[in-house]
C-alpha cells in the first residue's frame, strides 16, 4: 500500500483490519472501508477497464459512481462501479471490455484504427449500394464487440424487496444543501425522507474544503448531522439512488436490494453538480481525475493521487485541491491557472507563499503517456508570452467547471436553459411541488449553499401544509466564475475526447455537423454522444458548445438532449421484484409427483402436463388422448375456480352476471356461464351448479377466478342485492374422470349417488357420498366423452385419488395431463378463454351467440353487444385442418392472411391422434370461415399453406358419446 497517506487521512477506513481481493488475477490487499477503485489506487494499481471502442486504459475520474471508466465485473454482476462497490474478503474482479487484461489489452491494437471507424461509421457503411457484403464482414466482429459486461447465467437469485413509503417531502442529495433543507422541513413539523447516494451524511462537507481554513466545514458537517440525528421525523436513507420522476411525485429510491417506491407531496433536489473534464488531446490518461476525485481519494480513502502533481485551477475549487495536495505533502510542480491576472486571487496567492508556482494565461494542449498511455507522464500546454511548454508529472489534477444535477427537475417537467454571462446551465419553470437547492441551483459559497437548503426545505414544508418562515436570499457572488471555458477547437492529432463512455472527439462532433446533423438530438443519435452508461453527465455542455461554435448559435438555443429517467442503472431484479414466484398445489400434488408427472406453471398452480416420465413426449400425450377415447382417464381440475353463491336473490344475480338464464335454472340442473364486460368482450367461462333454490355452486377458469370475484364483489356493492359470495377455490380439491367406462369406475366406489343415465342425464348434477366422501358430481363434456367431475372436500382429495386408481384399474384406468386435455377439448371444437379469446372476442365472433339469452332485459355487456352486432364481424373462429403432407411448422399466433394481408391469427392447432390429421381454430375473414372455404395461413418459417375450413367440432359432431 505505498500510496497510503497517514490519519486522519482516510474517515472511511478502519486501518485495523486488511482485506485480500483480486483485480485481473493479480492479489491485492487494502483496508475495511475502501472500495475496488481506492483499494487499487492504495497499491498504485490505475487501470480499471479500456474505453469502448478504441480499447484505450481508463482510470480514476470522478470517484463519485458517475462515469464509465471505472465499470468492472465481478463474478455474477456485470459493470460494478468500481469506485463505489465496497471491497470484500475473497473478491474476485476482473476488467470489462478487454482482450487480456486491463494492463494488457490485445483490443488496443484498434486505437490505431480510429480513422477506419469515423463518426456516424454504422450508417454510412451499411446503407446503399454493396452494403450488404460490408454488413457481412463487419457484423461478426460488431457483435463480438457489443456491451460491456458478462450475465451469469447460473448465479442464484438475488433477495429483491419493494416497499411503499410516503412522506411530505423528499429530499435528494444530503450534502450541506440538502441536510439543511432536511432539517428545516422536520423542524416545521413534516415528515421528511432524506436519500443520498454515499454511505455517509455531508457531500462535499466529507471531502472538500471550502476556505483556506478546513475548520469551517467540519464544524459546519458536525452541526447539520448532530441536528439531523434528533429529528425523529426525520428519515436517512444512505447509499441509495432516486432514480427519477413520474407522475404525481412518484419517485422510485434504490437502497441495495430493495426499491422503495416513494409518494412524496414536496421534493427537494440537492443533489450537487457533476465536475467537469478539460478537453485537451490524450484528457483520458489514468492519472488525469478531476479535482474533487482526488480530495476524495485522500479524504475518504488516504490515497496519494501521485507523487508529482499539476493543477488546472479553473475556478476557486482547483485552487483549493491544490491546497489539500500540499497539506498531503503532494509536491506540487506547478498551478496552472486560466486567467491572465491571478495577483488579486488569494487563493492563488497563499500557494505562491508555499512556494508553488502559479503559471497564469494557459491553454492546457495535451497529455503525453508512459508506453501504451498506462499513465500520464507529462502535460503540455501554451501561453501567449512563451508558448508550448511541458511539465512532467504522475497526475494531473483539473477543476475546469460544473453542470448541475438537473436530471430530476427535467423529469418533472423543468425547463434547462444557459446563462451566457455566468456560463452556467439554469433550470426553470420548476413545478410548485419541487424546488432546487446547492449547487444544482447555482450556489457554491458554503454559507449561500446552506441558505438554499434552507430556504428550499422550508418552502416544501410550507407547501406540504405546515408553518415555516422563509430566510432570505444570501447571494454567491463567486458562483459566476465557476465554469471556465477553454477553446474547443480539435487537435491536429485527435484524440481530444468529449464523451469517454464512447470515445467521441472534438473532430467526431463536428463532423456530425457537418453531415447534416445540426440539431442536438440528431447530432446524439448520429454520433452516440450521451448514449454511454454516464448518459452525457460530462459530454453535454462540450458537445452543447461544439454544435453552437459550428451552427453560429448560443449554448442556449442549442440545448441539451431530452433527460428521461432512469437517472442511474438499475437491476432488472428490483423492476421484477421479489424473487419468489407464488406457486400453488393441489392435494393431489404429491401423488402427481410419484406418478412421474412432467409438471407445468398454469397461473399460480402446478399442474400435470402428461405423466410419461422420460418416455417420448408425443407419443405419452397421444396415448393418454386414445386413453380417454378408448378407455377411461382421469384429471385433477381442482384448479378451477369455484364460487359459492348464496341467497334469495342469487338466481338473479348470476342473470345480471352472466349471459345465459340461471333465474329459472331448475335445481340440480348445470348450466353453461359465459362472462362479458362493458364493452362485450368475453372474459370467462364456466358452468353453474344449482344446489337448491337459493344456493350455486358456479366454476370459473383457474387464471380469471380472482377477477370474477373481486368483479362481483364490486358489482354487488352497486346493486345491493340479497346475495352472499364466497372464493371457495381452496376449499374443494376436483377430478374428471371421463371416457366411455368413466360410469362403470364410479359405480365401482359405491355410494348413495344414482349413476344411470336416465337417473343422472347430461348437464345434471347431483350432490351425495361417493366412497364414503362427501362430493358434488356434475355432468359435463369438455373432452367430448361420458365425464363427471367430482367436487369434494379439499381433504378427501388425495385419498380420492388414490382410490379411484385402485377400483379403475380393471377398466384401465389412468391419469392424464394437461396437454391430453388440450388436444381432446380441440377436438370437441371448445375454446380456452385467453387462448382461443383476446380482449376484443365478442360471443358472435367465437360462434356462441346460442349463449346470450334472448329472454333477459340485461346483463352485463348485454348493451355493447348489441352496438357491436349493428358494426357486423370482421373476423370469425372457425375450425380447419390441414392437408396431408403439409409440410410447414405452424403454431398458435401464426397468420391468416387474405390477398397477402393479415387478416387473423392461428389460436389452436395440434395433430389429433384420434383423427390422424392436424386441426385447429383460427379467426378469419368472415367470408372465409364458412365450411368449404380455405385459409391461407403462414407458419413459422414463412412457409404458407391453404388450410381447409371444416365444421367444429371436428369428433363426434353430435356429441352422442357424451350423452352416454
Amino acid at each position: 500500500m505505498t500510496e497510503r497517506l497517514p490519519p486522519p487521512w482516510g474517515s472511511r477506513l478502519d486501518r485495523t483490519q486488511k482485506i485480500r481481493f483480486d483485480f485481473d488475477g493479480r492479489p491485492l490487499e487494502g483496508f475495511a472501508g475502501d472500495c475496488i477503485a481506492s483499494a487499487m489506487a492504495g497499491s498504485d494499481r490505475w487501470i480499471l477497464s479500456r474505453s469502448f471502442k478504441y480499447h484505450r486504459p481508463r482510470g480514476i475520474l470522478t470517484m463519485a459512481g458517475q462515469d464509465a471508466n471505472t465499470l468492472v465485473q465481478l463474478p455474477d454482476e456485470p459493470n460494478v462501479r468500481a469506485d463505489l462497490r465496497p471491497i470484500a474478503e475473497g473478491l474476485k474482479v476482473t476488467a470489462q471490455n478487454v482482450n487480456g487484461s486491463a494492463e494488457r489489452d490485445r483490443g488496443a491494437v484498434l486505437d490505431r484504427l480510429g480513422r477506419f471507424m469515423p463518426v456516424g461509421f454504422y450508417y454510412r457503411s451499411f446503407f446503399g449500394p454493396g452494403a450488404k457484403s460490408w454488413l457481412k464482414f463487419w457484423e461478426p466482429m460488431i457483435r463480438r464487440s457489443a456491451g460491456l459486461g458478462k450475465v451469469d447465467l447460473t448465479a442464484g437469485h438475488g433477495h429483491y424487496i419493494r416497499e411503499n413509503l410516503h412522506t411530505d417531502v423528499l429530499v435528494v442529495g444530503a450534502g450541506p444543501a440538502g441536510l439543511s433543507a432536511a432539517i428545516k422541513a422536520a423542524e416545521a413539523g413534516a415528515e421528511v425522507l432524506l436519500v443520498d447516494l454515499n454511505r455517509e451524511l455531508g457531500g462535499a462537507l466529507t471531502y472538500a474544503r471550502f476556505g483556506l481554513e478546513t475548520a469551517e466545514a467540519e464544524a459546519t458537517l458536525k452541526t447539520l448531522r448532530d441536528a439531523a440525528g434528533k429529528l425523529g421525523n426525520l428519515r436517512v436513507l444512505t447509499g441509495a439512488t432516486c432514480n427519477g420522476w413520474f407522475a404525481d411525485n412518484w419517485l422510485p429510491v434504490l437502497q441495495g436490494e430493495t426499491l422503495y417506491r416513494v409518494r412524496a407531496r414536496q421534493v427537494v433536489v440537492a443533489a450537487g453538480s457533476h465536475e467537469q473534464p478539460l478537453v485537451f488531446r490524450n484528457n483520458d490518461l489514468p492519472g488525469i481525475l478531476l479535482s474533487s476525485a482526488a480530495q476524495r481519494l485522500m479524504r475518504h480513502y488516504a490515497v496519494r493521487p501521485g507523487r508529482r502533481a499539476v493543477v488546472f485551477a479553473g475556478n476557486r475549487d482547483g485552487y483549493l485541491a491544490a491546497h489539500d495536495l500540499l497539506d498531503a505533502g503532494v509536491p506540487l510542480v506547478a498551478v496552472l491557472a486560466p486567467d491572465s491576472d491571478v495577483s488579486g486571487n488569494t487563493l492563488a496567492q497563499h500557494l505562491v507563499e508555499r512556494g508553488v508556482r502559479i503559471i497564469p494565461n494557459v491553454t492546457v494542449t495535451d497529455a503525453l503517456g508512459t508506453g501504451g498511455n498506462r499513465h500520464i507522464r507529462a502535460i503540455r500546454f501554451s501561453t501567449p508570452e512563451h508558448g508550448a511548454q511541458l511539465l512532467e508529472c504522475d497526475h494531473f489534477v483539473v477543476a475546469a467547471g460544473y453542470t448541475p444535477s438537473y436530471q430530476l427537475p427535467l423529469h418533472a417537467g423543468a425547463k434547462l436553459g444557459f446563462d451566457e454571462a455566468s456560463r452556467q446551465f439554469v433550470l426553470s419553470n420548476l413545478p410548485q411541488a419541487f424546488h432546487v437547492a446547492g449547487s444544482a441551483a447555482g450556489y457554491f459559497e458554503l454559507k449561500a449553499v446552506l441558505r438554499s437548503g434552507e430556504i428550499a426545505g422550508a418552502a416544501a414544508a410550507r407547501e406540504a401544509g405546515h408553518d415555516a418562515d422563509l430566510p432570505a436570499i444570501i447571494p454567491d457572488a463567486n458562483a459566476a466564475g465557476m465554469n471556465h471555458f477553454q477553446p474547443l477547437s480539435a487537435h491536429a492529432k485527435g484524440r481530444d475526447f468529449v464523451d469517454f463512455d464512447e470515445d467521441l472527439q472534438v473532430k467526431d462532433i463536428r463532423n456530425a455537423v457537418s453531415d447534416g446533423y445540426s440539431e442536438l438530438e440528431l447530432v446524439k443519435r448520429y454520433s452516440t454522444v450521451g448514449m454511454g452508461p454516464s448518459q452525457g453527465r460530462h459530454s453535454a455542455m462540450a458537445t452543447a458548445r461544439i454544435v453552437a461554435a459550428e451552427t453560429g448559435r448560443t449554448v442556449g438555443e442549442v440545448g441539451i438532449t431530452t433527460s428521461r429517467p432512469p437517472f442511474g442503472p438499475e437491476k432488472l431484479g428490483l423492476l421484477a421484484g421479489p424473487n419468489h414466484v407464488p406457486y400453488r398445489h393441489t392435494a393431489i400434488h404429491a401423488d402427481h409427483v410419484a406418478g412421474g408427472a412432467k409438471l407445468t406453471p398454469a397461473g399460480a398452480w402446478w399442474r400435470p402436463l402428461h405423466y410419461g416420465g422420460d418416455r417420448d413426449v408425443r407419443k405419452t400425450i397421444a396415448d393418454e388422448v386414445r386413453l380417454v377415447r378408448d378407455k377411461v382417464g382421469m384429471l385433477d381440475v381442482s384448479t378451477l375456480g369455484k364460487l359459492a353463491i348464496r341467497g334469495a336473490d342469487a338466481g338473479a344475480f348470476l342473470d345480471r352476471i352472466y349471459t345465459m338464464a340461471h333465474a329459472r335454472q331448475p335445481v340440480g340442473r348445470v348450466r353453461y356461464c359465459l362472462m362479458l364486460n362493458d364493452m362485450g368482450s368475453v372474459i370467462d367461462d364456466g358452468v353453474a351448479y344449482r344446489l337448491s333454490e337459493t344456493e350455486f355452486y358456479v366454476t370459473a377458469t383457474t387464471g380469471a377466478v380472482a377477477r370474477v370475484f373481486t368483479d362481483m364483489l364490486f358489482l354487488n356493492t352497486q346493486w345491493g342485492m340479497r346475495v352472499d359470495i364466497q372464493n371457495v377455490t381452496a376449499a374443494f380439491a376436483a377430478i374428471n374422470v371421463t371416457g366411455p367406462f368413466a360410469r362403470k369406475v364410479l359405480e365401482a366406489l359405491g355410494g348413495d349417488i344414482d349413476l344411470s343415465p336416465d337417473g343422472f342425464p347430461y348437464l345434471n348434477g347431483r350432490s351425495g357420498v361417493i366412497d364414503g366422501c362427501p362430493a358434488r358430481v356434475m355432468r359435463i363434456g369438455f373432452t367430448g366423452e361420458l365425464s363427471y367431475e367430482l367436487h369434494v372436500p379439499q381433504s378427501f382429495g388425495a385419498a380420492l385419488w388414490r382410490k379411484l386408481l385402485e377400483v379403475g384399474a380393471p377398466h384401465g384406468l389412468q391419469p392424464y395431463g394437461l396437454e391430453a386435455s388440450r388436444i381432446l377439448r380441440l377436438e370437441k371444437g371448445h375454446i380456452i378463454i385467453g387462448q382461443d379469446t383476446d380482449a376484443l372476442s365478442t360471443p358472435d365472433e367465437l360462434s356462441m351467440g346460442w349463449a346470450l339469452s334472448k329472454a333477459k332485459p340485461r346483463y352485463l355487456g348485454k348493451t355493447a353487444i348489441e352496438a357491436r352486432g349493428k358494426l357486423g364481424l370482421k373476423r370469425k373462429l372457425c375450425g380447419f385442418e390441414l392437408p396431408e403432407g403439409h409440410g410447414i411448422r405452424l403454431t398458435e399466433s401464426c397468420l391468416v392472411l387474405r390477398d397477402g394481408r393479415p387478416v387473423g391469427f392461428v389460436t389452436s392447432t395440434c395433430f389429433s391422434p384420434t383423427l390422424g390429421k392436424w386441426i385447429g381454430l383460427a379467426y378469419a375473414d368472415p367470408r372465409d370461415a364458412t365450411p368449404g372455404s380455405s385459409l391461407h395461413i403462414r407458419g413459422l418459417c414463412g412457409g404458407e399453406v391453404r388450410a381447409n375450413v371444416v365444421p367444429a367440432p371436428f369428433y363426434d359432431p353430435e356429441n352422442q358419446r357424451q350423452e352416454m
